[in-house]
């Protein structure tokens, strides 16, 4: 039987993506027949493999792509040790065991990927393929051209001294009243909490966060909990 790397039989298995898989790996928490696995190590399907002394089943799962509306005070993870509600509770009746692509804070809402298929989470997920997100963006107040400008030009969003200068992004103008804003943001980036922290840079308070498209697929009519399974279509407009 052929081997084949250890990242891609436990991404292949469903039960995370690979990235994650190699993750876990240099953190020392994945075992092959009982010994620490390395990057780079190969294994068969037949071998037992487990991550954090959890066994994975090593056969390929069958595969499933699902676009969620996650509402506010969900966390997208798979666990949380202070018992926060989790959008895997949204998803309990179907059979696969699957993970979010990417994430959005707990106070932000709208549309996240979810799937077992390993390869197309990282297709996704990785920053060279430049997957447009669109947001829609309510901010308290008025937001004048400069700040706007900051937005679109790139923006420094580094903590602690350190630099971050976010890639340029699109950003139109919703509506404008005297107490609150509303943008239309895409990036083709996902750092960590990214739109907020362009905001907050801008000096600009954000009273809602909305991620309405990822790459061409749309919330469409999804109302916040609600899930459905990606169309052969959508599946290649994310992909190509």
């Amino acid at each position: 039987m052929a081997e084949t790397r250890i990242q891609k039989i436990i991404a292949d298995s469903g039960f995370c993506s690979r990235r994650k898989a190699e993750a876990y790996i240099d953190m020392g928490l994945v075992r092959v027949n009982g010994r620490a696995a390395k990057i780079g190590d190969k294994a068969t399907p037949k071998d037992v493999i487990t991550i954090n002394g959890q066994k994975i089943e090593t056969k390929k799962a069958s595969l499933r792509y699902i676009k969620l509306y996650k509402p506010r005070g969900y966390l997208c993870s798979m666990s949380d040790p202070h018992g926060k509600r989790l959008i895997t509770e949204l998803i309990e009746k179907i059979p696969e065991r699957v993970y979010p692509i990417g994430r959005l804070d707990v106070n932000s809402e709208g549309l996240i990927l979810l799937t077992n298929d390993g390869e197309f989470a990282n297709k996704i997920a990785h920053p060279k393929n430049s997957v447009k997100k669109n947001y829609r963006v309510t901010i308290a107040g008025k937001v004048d051209e400069e700040k706007i400008t900051l937005l679109v030009s790139g923006i420094d969003i580094g903590e602690d001294g350190k630099r971050e200068i976010t890639r340029p992004c699109a950003v139109d103008v919703i509506s404008a009243e005297e107490k609150r804003t509303v943008l239309l943001m895409s990036i083709s980036e996902g750092k960590n909490r990214q739109i907020r922290r362009m905001c907050e840079a801008a000096g600009l308070t954000v009273s809602r966060l909305k991620r309405i498209s990822i790459g061409g697929v749309k919330l469409g009519m999804l109302k916040p909990g609600e899930f459905a399974d990606l169309t052969k279509q959508e599946i290649r407009m994310l992909t190509q």
